[in-house]
């Protein structure tokens, strides 16, 4: 019903997709928290995917970590939320005003993750987010819940568009503002197509050295001798792994349960995987559009729950 009809201007204007599992408690709570926020975000957590463990799979462990950790560390230390595109609300005099700096339009058509944007540019402009995490009355996540791309292709498709709208083209389209706990965040955010380049050496300096260990084995030749520091060096960092890996699974245990907590292990391996074909296409395809080529939005297909297309409750 268009504000006309209504004789009143709207509240806030609420995000989702056609595919989404809305919370019954969602609108309500968006509802009260927009009271005093100008932009509202609930978490969202994938379906898990019995016909794709290991793509969708990834997904569930991503969001798990970064909507039960992530994001709350980052509103708790000032930074800006930035809007997940689905289960968020904004308030309307702040979209009107966006609106009112980008020829009446308050999503920029020309960015690939202008739900990510929107939210750092409305606290770029002194506007107030937050990021709810609340339970229901059965102690269930109010939460937004959606199917992921279930085929590497298609994951490494939206990955793409992720890594070129917010690690590279979000370098020129958003610059550096804010104090320090918002550019660190910024750069937090950035670092994809980094880290896809640090991940490739570590995976191909793994092959390397038990390629090596193989062949002295087999009588070989002897290598080199280690450096002194890099025993210790590695140990430090082995560790280091570790602790990461522990946390992720703890969080998808309490997302998910202990069984996904324990397939998301092995699929970090999946994960890392994708963000390295992921940074190496948006890498041509960012080189691309420097020189000229148009934008090119790569819409991947979501699949709808089966239980809501067969009309169960």
């Amino acid at each position: 019903m268009p504000e006309q009809a209504c004789g009143a201007p709207f509240k806030a204007i609420v995000l989702h997709d056609a595919e989404d599992v809305v919370h019954p408690d969602a609108l309500r709570l968006l509802d009260r928290m927009c009271d005093r926020f100008d932009l509202v975000q609930l978490p969202v957590l994938p379906l898990p995917s019995q016909q794709s463990q290991w793509v969708a799979g990834h997904y569930c462990d991503e969001f798990a970590e970064s909507h039960t950790k992530n994001l709350i560390v980052r509103e708790a230390i000032g930074a800006a939320v930035p809007s997940a595109g689905v289960g968020c609300a904004f308030r309307r005099d702040a979209l009107a005003r966006l609106a009112s700096e980008q020829s009446g339009r308050p999503f920029d058509p020309h960015s690939l993750t202008e739900d990510y944007e929107i939210g750092l540019r409305l606290a770029e402009r002194g506007y107030s987010s937050v990021f709810v995490r609340m339970m229901d009355a059965q102690g269930q996540p109010v939460c937004t819940r959606e199917h992921f791309p279930e085929r590497l292709e298609d994951a490494v498709r939206q990955k793409t568009r992720w890594t070129i709208g917010i690690s590279l083209a979000g370098w020129d389209r958003l610059g550096w503002h804010g104090g320090f706990t918002e550019r660190w965040m910024r750069l937090r955010d950035r670092r994809a197509a980094l880290s896809a380049l640090v991940l490739g050496a570590a995976y191909l300096g793994g092959l390397v050295w038990m390629l090596l260990t193989l062949v002295g084995w087999l009588g070989g030749p002897a290598a080199l001798p280690p450096h002194p520091w890099l025993p210790p060096l590695l140990t430090v960092t082995a560790l280091l792994m570790l602790w990461r890996m522990l946390m992720r699974a703890c969080f998808v245990t309490y997302a998910y349960g202990w069984r996904q907590g324990l397939w998301s292990l092995p699929r970090i391996a999946i994960g890392n995987l994708i963000a390295m074909l992921a940074a190496r296409r948006a890498l041509f395809r960012y080189a691309a559009m420097l020189r000229g080529a148009p934008l090119r939005w790569d819409k991947t297909t979501h699949r709808f729950p089966a239980h809501v297309m067969d009309g169960a409750p």
